[in-house]
């Protein structure tokens, strides 16, 4: 097996051997051990959006009409808003509910009538992932039941019980955890690389910058002090200048972005890795690579477990009227697709346009890079986490507007009482009282008080 895997690889060239060959170059090279994919620019009109996203709202902020219009869209999870949108501030019900081998779940189900047709709208929650639909009710005489309705969603987990959530705050506790998972503030890298770099300390090394590169960054965003900035700071230092004076900041559809540029960040004297640069740069998941001149970029140049995903940018014709950006894109395997597709060619001229592809291009690839292993690992143990814990403060504050479990050192113990145990601590706290009471002078009149309280007590548990 070891020997036909060996005689099928073919591995891809160095870049020594690329840059023997002379010009004119590619933007970007895969690694000779692979590992990355590069964006088809023929394919990629075709390009899905990453996997269990969808299209964000029009009303975050951007998507102009198709019309002779900028028509980038962001990608995002609709499903974390759904909450919001649809139930939010709207009569609707809220289950919960423990299912062996699922684990905790958490339901929000909603009445709708749209042109005299009546729906329900629901939205079930498992540590696996949050699941929406609509259920249209036309034919039914009776409304399905909530065990019914779940198995939709989960038809091999037979027996579900589910609790009603009575907790006047439970649609803030519900929306934001839906909501964990939305992001509006964002960090990337912006590497400037000059002609024949192939190594990471080559790369952190320059810090020249260079009227191309000015150029390009202020189509980014605006230059400001880090000293006593207000808006996101991305990690960066804005009281004691350890991180440099300036960088990079936009505000792109409601969104804040920092952007890490290496030859903003300090240079350190004798320090061939530049670790104060890499330290911000690596711990991003995307990065900008600016060329000014025609060389081949190799995504493994860069050791670091966090970035995933690369937009090259090479200008041509810098600071003239006739100024353009050729893009090309790549990531790693398992980082699934994400929009905006290139054009082929993908040569943009300067200007709004190529903004909005660029920043637009640069959060969907961070978005499409949390659907990567590594990441998803981290969001399935954190939104399983996220989750019980919601789980728990729902139940316990259901059981507490019931009045029930006051004084009861567990779940258990309520159960046991059968679902009377703030009748039955009340009823309990009088005989203590009365056991006290009746050792004082004043014991028998305190008595026959404690026996009146306590028959109240008893006919309303009987």
């Amino acid at each position: 097996m070891l020997e036909r895997i060996q005689d099928d690889y073919i591995p891809y060239p160095r870049i020594e051997e690329v840059l023997e060959k002379g010009s004119p170059y590619p933007q970007v090279i895969l690694p000779q051990f692979g590992g990355y994919w590069i964006e088809d620019m023929e394919a990629s009109a075709g390009t899905p959006t990453s996997s269990d996203s969808s299209l964000c709202d029009e009303d975050d902020g951007g998507g102009r009409g198709p019309e002779g219009h900028l028509g980038f869209r962001l990608e995002c999870d609709r499903t974390a808003r759904t909450y919001r949108k649809h139930f939010l501030g709207r009569e609707h019900l809220n289950f919960y509910c423990t299912a062996s081998g699922l684990g905790n779940l958490i339901m929000s189900l909603k009445h709708e009538e749209v042109e005299g047709q009546e729906y329900l709208r629901i939205i079930l929650r498992s540590r696996m992932k949050t699941l929406h639909d609509r259920i249209h009710l036309e034919g039914l005489s009776q409304l399905p039941s909530i065990p019914q309705i779940a198995k939709l969603f989960c038809d091999d987990v037979p027996g579900l019980k589910f609790s009603p959530v009575l907790y006047p705050r439970a649609s803030q506790l519900i929306v934001s955890y839906d909501e964990h998972e939305i992001n509006n503030t964002f960090k990337f890298g912006v590497i400037y690389q000059t002609f024949g770099q192939t190594t990471e300390e080559e790369l952190f090394g320059n810090n020249t910058e260079t009227p191309a590169f000015k150029e390009f960054l202020s189509l980014l965003g605006d230059c400001i002090d880090l000293q006593d900035f207000k808006g996101f700071r991305g990690g960066l230092d804005v009281s004691h200048g350890q991180t440099g004076s300036q960088s990079v900041y936009t505000v792109f559809r409601r969104r804040e972005i920092m952007f890490h540029v290496s030859t903003k960040l300090p240079y350190t004297d004798g320090d061939t890795q530049q670790l104060q640069r890499k330290r911000h740069i690596g711990n991003d998941i995307v990065a900008v690579i600016f060329q000014e001149e025609g060389t081949p970029f190799v995504p493994d140049m860069i050791a670091s477990n966090f970035l995933h995903a690369y937009i090259l940018v090479q200008v041509e014709h810098a600071c003239t009227a006739q100024t353009t950006y050729k893009v090309s894109v790549t990531a790693r395997e398992d980082v699934p697709p994400f929009g905006p597709p290139l054009p082929n060619p993908a040569v943009f001229k300067k200007g709004p346009e190529f903004r909005e592809f660029l920043l637009t291009k640069l959060i969907n690839a961070e978005t499409a890079c949390y659907k990567s292993d590594k990441f998803a690992k981290l969001e399935g143990r954190t939104r399983a986490a996220l989750l019980d814990n919601l789980h728990d403060e729902l139940h316990c504050q259901t059981l507490a507007a019931l009045g029930h479990g006051l004084g009861l050192s567990s779940d258990e113990d309520r159960l046991e009482n059968g679902g009377h145990g703030g009748l039955l601590e009340s009823f309990k706290a009088v005989w203590r009282f009365l056991s006290n009471a009746t050792s004082t002078p004043t014991g028998g009149a305190v008595l026959i008080c404690a026996v009146a309280v306590s028959v109240c007590y008893l006919s309303q548990l009987l």
